[in-house]
């Protein structure tokens, strides 16, 4: 009988290439474990999904996909996005030189004939399963030349399509995909963003609304191959609220399904927690936000529950921020309220701490917390830790010409963080470390077309936030990408990427928080190898 070997580490890699993580039985008590501990290596494969950007004729959309060049990564592999529900859009790829390849505005349904045998449609291993039943392979949208420089994509109107992708080899670490839409005017009008997420199972959205004044949706996107199944619960300021067709969604395989939150339930609230739970399959999720007077912007999952939570980057112009909040067990939670400011801690008058009902949507109105000075917000247990979602409604300007943005909890940096789709003017970071001094180093990228990275060390000092009018690529065409990378062993920091433009006097502006871009998984190192048994 022979008896190969299998070594642990290989076991391992493999389940993180498919999976991004792996995991393996505790060593016995007592057991050495020195040189044991996990290796950081980069990922093998990611995932993303795009919502469908706007409804509006006169949307402007810009896509910038982005991978930091990583050490370690495989050095073959591709990246590539695909249009679902059968919808194709042109090519706005940029060529080798970074310039936009024959692109076109618009993104339009694909007349082309159908019923051919499903083709992967990839390059170098990059997948994007086509429709079950068998239809023509999608035509990619943005498939990026190499790691470290950007390429960018525009479609026109309320016809662009809600997009997925896979990213392996070189290209997997860090993928990261900005999406930025530009609305002239009406409902939501002003500047939207969202960055593109993974595909999961549940998502909390505390501060979406069904007022008569916002027209709020969610969209679930489904990648895979198969139906997912979803259920999306409503919780306003008194529970629970009575929903008529939020259970049991069937998203088709590689589809998108907006779904309007007033739909859902005849009571109109101005604060709503949005739950959705995915029973079967996986799919990506986000809340678009549309008033009719305040503009609008995409409102990103928070944070998963948590007795502590950060909220990165209230603009320092900041006239009014509404935080909402929803603890989803059966106790209540009673949390301390801070602003990190770039002085250091402060507590908001009248707003030291916050209760919030069990199963119960609260908001908390913390008028001009800012006063002129950037902060991000701390929310920490008074005494018990209970686990809160949460987010704040942002407002800037006044009169007729305000607009609102959304800042939810963020997860940490965590080892690094990537923000694509940056403008030489109106890109703002913001980056706080609450728990003690970190150092942190922002890179910024190749231009899209043109242009030579550069890179800055900041020191965030402990309980303050800084807002950091971000570097700039020497010689920059285009747009650019930032990495935000704190010291090894750092204490924990926390930081968003801010977008403004003025348009007719508005100030229109967009907040995306900056969590980890998993980029590198944790894999035990192994100090004996496994024996598999074959015959």
């Amino acid at each position: 009988m022979n008896r190969p070997t299998l070594s642990l580490i290989a076991v391992a890699t493999a389940l993180a290439a498919v999976t991004g993580f792996a995991a393996l039985s505790a060593p016995e008590p007592g057991e050495d474990t020195a040189g044991a501990a996990a290796a950081r290596l980069p990922v093998e494969r990611t995932s993303l999904v795009c919502p469908a950007p706007s409804t509006s004729d006169l949307a402007e959309t810009t896509y910038t996909s982005f991978t930091p060049a990583t050490d370690g990564a495989d050095g073959k592999g591709a990246a590539a996005l695909h249009a679902v529900d059968g919808k194709a859009a042109d090519d706005g790829k940029g060529d080798e030189d970074g310039k936009k390849d024959g692109g076109t505005d618009g993104a339009e349904k694909d007349d082309g004939e159908q019923g051919d045998e499903g083709e992967d449609g990839e390059k170098d291993g990059a997948k994007d399963g086509a429709k079950a039943g068998g239809e023509k392979a999608r035509k990619p949208v943005l498939e990026p030349k190499e790691p470290g420089k950007p390429v960018t994509g525009d479609a026109s109107g309320g016809e662009a399509p809600a997009l997925t992708g896979t990213a392996e080899g070189r290209f997997a670490p860090g993928w990261t995909v900005q999406q930025t839409t530009e609305v002239a005017a009406g409902t939501g009008r002003g500047l939207q963003g969202v960055s593109c997420t993974a595909p999961d199972t549940e998502f909390w959205f505390p501060g979406a609304s069904t007022d008569s004044d916002r027209t709020d949706y969610v969209h679930l996107t489904n990648p895979d191959d198969s139906a997912a199944v979803v259920d999306i619960e409503l919780y306003g300021k008194d529970g629970a609220l009575k929903t008529v067709v939020g259970d049991g969604i069937t998203v088709q395989p590689n589809s998108t399904e907006p779904v309007l939150l007033s739909t859902l339930t005849e009571t109109e609230q101005t604060d709503v927690t949005v739950h959705v739970v995915v029973r079967s399959g996986r799919v990506g999720a986000a809340v678009q936000a549309l008033d009719d007077k305040l503009g609008g912007d995409w409102l990103a999952a928070s944070a998963d529950p948590s007795g502590s939570l950060v909220l990165p980057g209230i603009p320092k112009d900041a006239t009014a921020v509404r935080l909402v909040l929803f603890t989803p067990g059966s106790t209540d939670a009673d949390l301390k309220v801070r602003l990190a400011s770039p002085s250091g801690p402060i507590t908001p008058a009248g707003h030291e701490t916050v209760h919030v009902k069990a199963g119960m949507t609260t908001a908390v109105d913390l008028g001009d917390v800012t006063r002129g000075e950037p902060g991000s917000l701390v929310l920490t247990p008074t005494g018990r830790s209970v686990p809160v979602v949460a987010a704040v409604r942002v407002l800037r300007g006044k009169g007729d010409a305000q607009e609102s943005a959304f800042i939810p909890a963020a997860r940490p940096v965590g080892a690094r963080a990537t923000a694509a789709g940056n403008t030489a003017k109106g890109t703002v970071l913001a980056v706080t470390a609450p728990e003690g001094t970190a150092k942190v180093k922002v890179t910024a990228s190749a231009g899209s077309e043109g242009g030579t990275p550069a890179a800055k060390t900041y020191t965030i000092k402990s309980g303050t936030t800084q807002h950091i009018e971000a570097p700039v690529p020497g010689g920059l065409k285009g747009t650019y990408a930032l990495t935000v990378e704190p010291e090894p062993g750092a204490t924990p920091v926390y930081a968003s990427r801010t977008l403004t433009a003025t348009d007719d006097g508005v100030p229109a502006f967009t907040v995306q928080p900056l969590p980890d871009d998993r980029g590198l998984v944790s894999v035990p190192r192994a100090r004996e190898d496994l024996s598999v048994l074959q015959k």
